[in-house]
């Protein structure tokens, strides 16, 4: 409400001041009753014919200056305006009442509506005290986005040399001095009357009635599915749609909220450069001349869409606020460095009159007696070496006051890069939200995947604790096939001349399965060993060798070689054999 009421006041005070005609400060009852009235039927307000009369009824026949009118226009006006008058009509009206006494009588490059129009922007751009003022950083704002508006390149020199020539004991340009500066074409030299009106539209479209962006577009209907083209007009929380540029056939409105979006379509149905604007009961279907514009709009609407999540302003007013604060922070700063200029100065006359007081003393002892001379002399010296020694620290103070000015202006300068980076930062950050919401879906899509992988190994792990337990039920089967071949081999021990051929087989097979596991065990190998020496021992004597199979279950007979290979009933077998061959020899 507080900036609602600035931004009436200004062109309230207009209003004031035409009709303040003989500069006085002050405005006849009978005016004022005209303006009021005029004043509420405009702002929609309940107005009280005698209202005015009981506020001054003290001074019924003095006229009211402007101070004296505002306890009334905040009581019975102000404080009753709500945000659903028609702004464009009350700014005309308020010009009407002072465009014919203060618009120049010089010939102007623009026509009496783009003034108007200039009029209204000097409102929002200019300062908040009166009398109103632009200064010239919103002047070089206003002429950057006319001249962008037109399609030339902004021309820094040019301005800088009108700086220049600017008037040193104002602050600004008043509105009218505005106006006959646009209209002079001092900015817009080589272009037409009708591209810099069109400039200036563009610009009070922005500014003023929040258009973020517009253009032609060709939308499908809700009821016959049509396509039909039209004029589509982008503002903060809403997107209207025209049959022409002119605004004066409104065929709707897409009412924008935080639970909107806006969505890219492929192309079908024979239209191009389709995307879907999603609201909370409707769907719009929209087609773009070519990619670009369909891009432009897509990242409008976006952007649109999140500053009404995060409850931000539209870009130009917040800028605006912060140019404001820019200001507000280099004017302290520039009255904090002229109140320290202003002490030096008071420091620096008191010691002037320190030394005026001092150079009056030293006339007087001048004329004293002579045998004062010596020590009047010595005392000047060493008050000039004081006085040399005050002005070299008053030189270093000046030359950092210098400094710190200079520093400020480079800080100035930084702050303002900054902020454009800050707006290069802000489309960026739009990109990157655009890129972690893809990010996000990607990652759902790997812990997905993450999952399958997680179920195929808890079942292939099942499947490897199935073969463990066939491998265990493989070795007990094992088991018992050596106690089979325990038992085999005794019986092969009776027939051992009837199966020679049969062991020099199995020892190739045994040499076989040593090569197998070599390595593995220190002792399998140690035991290779032993068993091969033994075999050559048994081979000198007997003439044969016999296959090394597994051992009795018996006690073993203990040889000079280690446990024997054979048990005692084969020992005995063996004895009977020998003493059978040396009867027969």
């Amino acid at each position: 409400m507080g900036s609602l009421k600035d931004e009436l006041l200004k062109g309230i005070w207009h209003a004031f001041t035409a009709l303040d005609l003989d500069h006085s400060g002050k405005v006849s009852k009978s005016q004022l009753k005209v303006l009021s009235h005029n004043l509420c039927t405009v702002l929609k307000v309940p107005h009280d014919p005698v209202a005015l009369e009981e506020h001054f009824r003290d001074d019924d026949e003095g006229p009211v200056s402007n101070q004296g009118y505002m306890p009334y226009l905040n009581k019975f006006i102000l404080e009753k305006v709500q945000d659903n008058f028609d702004k464009i009509e009350f700014n005309r009206m308020c010009w009407t009442l002072c465009v014919k006494k203060n618009l120049t009588k010089n010939p102007l490059f623009i026509t009496e509506e783009d003034a108007f129009k200039i009029w209204v922007i000097f409102n929002f751009l200019s300062e908040d005290k009166y009398p109103l003022i632009i200064v010239p950083e919103e002047i070089e704002y206003l002429l950057k986005k006319l001249t962008e508006a037109m399609g030339v390149s902004w021309q820094q020199e040019q301005f800088e040399n009108y700086k220049i020539n600017f008037d040193d004991s104002k602050d600004g340009l008043s509105v009218w001095e505005l106006i006959e500066l646009v209209g002079n074409g001092q900015f817009s030299k080589g272009m037409d009357r009708q591209t810099v009106s069109m400039a200036i539209n563009e610009v009070f479209n922005e500014l003023i009635l929040d258009v973020l962006k517009q253009g032609y577009m060709i939308k499908k209907g809700h009821r016959r599915k049509n396509w039909t083209e039209r004029w589509f007009v982008l503002k903060p929380n809403i997107i209207s749609y025209y049959v022409s540029e002119d605004l004066k056939d409104k065929k709707g409105d897409i009412l924008l909220d935080e639970n909107c979006c806006v969505e890219s379509l492929p192309d079908k149905d024979g239209k191009k450069c389709l995307f879907l604007i999603k609201c909370f009961d409707k769907t719009f279907e929209i087609s773009a001349s070519d990619k670009k514009k369909k891009q432009e709009w897509i990242q409008a609407i976006h952007s649109t869409i999140h500053l009404l999540k995060l409850g931000s302003p539209p870009p130009h007013k917040e800028a605006r606020q912060r140019r404001k604060e820019l200001r507000k922070k280099l004017l302290a700063e520039q009255e904090e460095l002229e109140r320290q200029m202003k002490e030096l100065q008071v420091a620096n006359e008191n010691k002037q009159q320190e030394l005026e007081a001092v150079r009056k003393k030293l006339e007087e002892a001048a004329s004293r007696a002579a045998e004062e001379e010596k020590k009047r002399l010595q005392t000047q010296v060493e008050l000039q070496a004081r006085f040399s020694t005050e002005l070299e620290r008053e030189k270093l103070i000046r030359q950092q006051m210098e400094e710190q000015v200079a520093q400020k202006s480079s800080e100035l300068e930084q702050y303002l890069q900054r902020v454009r980076e800050l707006e290069d930062m802000y489309l960026k950050l739009q990109e990157a939200l655009e890129d972690e919401r893809q990010a996000r879906q990607d990652e759902e899509t790997v812990r997905k995947l993450q999952a399958r992988l997680l179920e195929e190994e808890s079942a292939k792990r099942a499947e490897l604790e199935k073969w463990h337990l066939e491998q265990q039920q493989a070795i007990q089967t094992t088991e018992a096939e050596k106690q089979e071949l325990e038992n085999q081999r005794v019986i092969k021990e009776q027939a051992l001349q009837e199966a020679l051929g049969q062991l020099q087989q199995l020892e190739l097979e045994r040499k076989q399965a040593l090569e197998q596991y070599e390595g593995v065990k220190k002792k399998l190998e140690m035991a290779a060993k032993t068993t091969k020496s033994w075999k050559d021992k048994v081979a000198h004597h007997e003439g044969l060798i016999r296959l090394i199979e597994p051992g009795s279950k018996n006690p073993h007979l203990i040889t000079n070689w280690g446990p024997a290979a054979f048990t005692q009933a084969e020992l005995e077998e063996r004895e009977k054999s020998w003493k059978e061959k040396k009867t027969t020899e």
